[in-house]
């Protein structure tokens, strides 16, 4: 039993919660009060991994619009708004999500490393009554560097380490749906499995 599985991470938009479309619907409302436009081939080959700082960054940098932090954090704010609205308007939680991860909480200790705002990730977790469920979560602006650093997934294991010292990251495994949070995981030291809700498995696989 030398190598049996110690603790799961999570991410949670693509994993837990099939927000990854309204995402997409909230940045492309609030870009085009800007006059910018966002494709669903550019969100996901280019933008999902990052948290909103980073995808308004990268969205201005690649279009060539200066954005001072004011105005990006005007933009999170209202994209947050628009989220939230459509995130009321039904259960966004991938069929099966649920009892996997009540299972999983029986057996080992889980949490959440994500790219995803926190209010966003308890609202949702709080509706669905499994927030009990996840010892530790870390959300957007948690670390210096979101995914693919492997910074979210290091500190995920830092705080499930705190209430377990014996764990070890070769014997946990990050569940994620994209090569960036791929990459975060691996470079943590955590094992991995993808999930092909946002991505086709040949393109997991060849990731990291």
């Amino acid at each position: 039993m030398s190598g049996a599985l110690q603790a799961i991470v999570f991410d949670f938009d693509g994993v837990i919660a099939n927000s990854e479309p309204l995402h997409l619907r909230a940045y492309q409302q609030v870009l085009a009060e800007e006059g910018l436009t966002l494709t669903s081939h550019e969100y996901f080959s280019s933008y999902l991994g990052y948290d909103d700082v980073g995808a308004f960054t990268a969205l201005a940098r690649d279009r060539g619009v200066a954005m001072s932090e004011g105005q990006i954090a005007s933009l999170i704010e209202r994209k947050g708004r628009c989220l939230r609205d459509m995130l009321r308007a039904g259960d966004v939680l991938f069929p099966g999500a649920a009892d996997f991860i009540r299972g999983a909480a029986a057996a080992v200790p889980i949490a959440i490393a994500s790219g995803a705002l926190r209010h966003e990730i308890e609202e949702i977790l709080d509706a669905t009554q499994l927030r009990s469920h996840f010892l530790a979560i870390v959300a957007s602006g948690d670390t210096p560097q979101s995914k693919p650093s492997p910074a979210p997934y290091a500190l995920a294991f830092e705080l499930l380490q705190r209430k377990d010292p014996g764990l070890t990251t070769s014997r946990c495994v990050a569940i994620e749906d994209s090569q960036w949070g791929l990459e975060s995981a691996r470079g943590a030291g955590l094992r991995c499995v993808g999930v092909s809700n946002s991505y086709p498995a040949s393109k997991l696989t060849s990731a990291g």
